[in-house]
């Protein structure tokens, strides 16, 4: 299940709900978008927030429970109930079915019970090829040091992908201290990470986008924040919440993480669908690139998501593509040429490339690796893919 559900429960019980509600926020999958005490209130909360799932517990009052469900099912067809109840009883099962719920769990709930009946709820309301639709990509920018463009290359990669109307795209700035993705947009946000993450309980979708900073391109933008002294603020655990709200709302996430590889940075390089790692052809870079890869190797999953990036490829003096490859032993995924010119315009116009210099071959690149990121280009495993552009054919010395 790689959907982001969002996910309304109702129980008249704080202990019970209490213990649902931790196990849900564990779960990367869910966002749990509203919780009710009460049963009569419920078909309520869900016209407001129009969850994907409601989960109802029977076991406060069965009866008026079950009305209830009958009722959400007529009012909000949209809304899949899953039933739970300390009671295994046949006939509560069966008048839940019939009262519409589509699930129905036994207390108490397994952690694997409850991911395998969101699955098949999931399954049974969007189906593969939907279900795939409504997936959230998420895309971490790292640095192997600083300086190599990984801002400029988040940036632009962001609004090339929001410049889509399919796409909705929000760029997450996790340099808390020095950070500046809302320079390269001329933008002055009114709130920031820290606003999010300190008041992340009471945030919902419409607050969420009301808090984020939109670029004329399409990018929303949550940047890092004011003061040094709020960095504090920002802790893993607040991350991952962030980010959990954040897959539920758009189609797109990018991370531009900070080169401290911060427990911060982590929860996001976790989080990631995939992991650009920017670097250029040069030996402090090249050294780095297989420090990190080394790094990564001891985190599950994590250096099976890496692309090695190649920023201002074709600059004079590097080292060739042919022997960066075998010193960090690693295909590179895609080279962006060197146009020193134009990302000067860029940068100190805070104008993204889409908008500034649209025909520039360095801006069909950024198509180009935007259309591969989201499965529409060519074989991402393909380390020519620069080179065989009509553009690139130049850079790739070997």
């Amino acid at each position: 299940m790689n959907n982001v559900l969002r996910v309304a429960i109702v129980d008249p019980n704080d202990a019970s709900r209490e213990t649902l509600k931790y196990m849900l926020l564990g779960m990367d999958m869910i966002w749990l978008e509203a919780e009710c005490s009460k049963y009569e209130f419920f078909s309520d909360v869900v016209g407001q927030t129009r969850p994907d799932i409601g989960v109802v517990v029977l076991d406060d009052n069965s009866e008026k429970a079950l009305d209830m469900v009958a009722t959400l099912v007529r009012r909000a067809p949209e809304c899949s109930v899953l039933v739970i109840s300390n009671s295994n009883d046949g006939d509560l099962i069966l008048r839940s079915m019939r009262a519409g719920a589509v699930e129905f769990l036994t207390q108490p709930v397994e952690i694997d019970d409850i991911v395998h009946a969101l699955g098949r709820i999931s399954d049974q309301k969007y189906g593969q090829d939907e279900a795939s639709s409504r997936g959230c990509s998420t895309i971490a920018v790292a640095g192997a040091t600083g300086g190599v463009g990984c801002t400029s290359i988040a940036v632009n990669l962001g609004c090339t992908l929001a410049s889509d109307p399919n796409h909705s795209v929000v760029l997450l700035d996790m340099d808390l201290s020095l950070g500046d993705a809302d320079v390269f947009l001329d933008a002055i946000p009114e709130y920031t990470l820290a606003d999010v993450t300190e008041n992340i309980s009471r945030l919902d979708f419409a607050l969420l986008k009301k808090s984020l900073t939109k670029h004329s391109t399409g990018l929303y933008l949550l940047p890092r924040p004011v003061k040094l002294q709020d960095n504090d603020l920002v802790n893993a655990d607040a991350m991952h919440r962030v980010i959990g709200l954040l897959k539920a709302t758009f189609t797109h996430v990018i991370f531009d993480i900070s080169k401290s590889y911060t427990q911060i940075d982590m929860e996001a390089l976790r989080a990631a669908n995939q992991v650009l790692l920017v670097t250029q052809l040069d030996l402090p870079c090249l050294r780095n690139v297989v420090r990190l890869l080394m790094s990564f190797s001891e985190m599950e999953a994590l250096q099976e998501k890496v692309h090695i990036v190649v920023n201002r490829a074709g600059l004079g003096n590097q080292i060739t593509l042919k022997k960066a490859q075998e010193t960090i032993d690693r295909k590179i995924y895609w080279q962006l040429p060197n146009d020193h010119r134009v990302m000067v315009e860029v940068r100190n116009n805070g104008i993204p490339l889409v908008e500034q210099a649209p025909k520039a071959a360095i801006t069909q690149s950024y198509r180009m690796l935007a259309e591969n990121l989201s499965g529409r280009g060519k074989n991402p495993d393909d380390h020519s893919l620069a080179s065989k552009s009509k553009w690139f054919g130049f850079l790739a010395k070997k």
